[in-house]
């Protein structure tokens, strides 16, 4: 699926002796790009977005559970 916008917009990493600010042909393509691929985004999408948090909540706390986890089996172990 392409997308063919009326706008013609030349994008430079630099600003060769002009100023830095953007013009508003710019700034209407960015809109109209940020538009369409706002459009393509699903339900996968956001389903995708929280395994990603979930895993990164996870994995900040797996040596946390895992110090927590063998404390509680040594002191299971020395009580019985």
């Amino acid at each position: 699926m392409s997308h063919s916008s009326t706008f013609c917009s030349a994008w430079d990493t630099s600003c060769a002796g002009q100023p830095a600010d953007m013009s508003l042909v710019e700034l209407s393509t960015l809109g109209d790009h940020l538009t369409h691929c706002g459009a393509q985004r699903g339900p996968l999408d956001s389903v995708l977005a929280g395994a990603a948090f979930l895993q990164s909540v996870v994995a900040t706390h797996v040596v946390t559970a895992a110090l927590g986890i063998t404390l509680l089996v040594g002191a299971v172990s020395l009580v019985g």
